[in-house]
């Protein structure tokens, strides 16, 4: 929500977004949206915005878009939040931004998030924290790099994307976080890299080296 205004292709005329989201409890998405995007907190408003954008509220479910089948599952967090599994063409990618570990100290993982990533080609899953963070931070609704791995290996993903990187970590840390899931998949067969910015990987191609040079 934060981040569509600045997407260069949303604000054209012609263009059009299909918008999946969970379902608000006091509100329609239409109406969270218009509620965040405008002043102050954003200099226009969401109608301001030149796109066809059409809102679908999806929960615990099985979907087609285009030619893609995807599943919908819940994934415990602060708040109503989505995780996904999209098949199309022989690949899958599940996607499990945000996950709120378990905060009695069991790497307990829900059924849901299991279905999303089984054998997954790509997990692109929740990896904010060092566990002396999570201590801190707990309750906040995220996980640890320990157990997005744990995840990872449990559901039998084949890759594994480190993704949700806090603010507050620059490329050292995220760097250093990276060493510590290898560290913790070794022995695996599971592949691990850290997201970042720009980043394209296609499912035929092998894994990109984690530790070479940008050009």
């Amino acid at each position: 929500m934060q981040g569509l205004p600045f997407l260069a292709p949303a604000d054209r005329p012609g263009a059009r977004f299909d918008i999946y989201a969970p379902p608000q409890d006091d509100q329609t998405l239409g109406a969270a949206f218009e509620g965040f995007i405008r002043p102050p907190y954003f200099p226009i408003r969401w109608a301001d915005l030149r796109g066809d954008y059409r809102f679908h509220e999806v929960h615990d479910t099985e979907i087609v878009v285009g030619d893609a089948k995807v599943t919908v599952r819940s994934v415990p967090h602060v708040g109503d939040t989505n995780g996904y599994r999209v098949e199309l063409g022989g690949a899958t990618v599940a996607y499990v931004s945000d996950h709120q570990m378990p905060m009695d100290g069991s790497h307990d993982v829900p059924g849901a998030v299991l279905e999303l990533a089984a054998d997954a080609d790509l997990l692109i899953h929740d990896a904010q924290y060092t566990p002396e963070e999570f201590v801190q931070k707990a309750h906040w609704g995220h996980c640890t790099v320990d157990y997005a791995v744990h995840v990872a290996r449990t559901a039998g993903a084949k890759r594994l994307a480190l993704f949700h990187h806090d603010p507050g970590h620059g490329d050292e840390d995220v760097d250093a976080l990276l060493a510590m899931a290898l560290e913790r998949a070794a022995g695996s067969d599971l592949e691990v890299l850290a997201a970042s910015e720009g980043l394209t990987i296609t499912m035929a191609d092998p894994l990109p080296d984690p530790y070479a040079t940008a050009g």
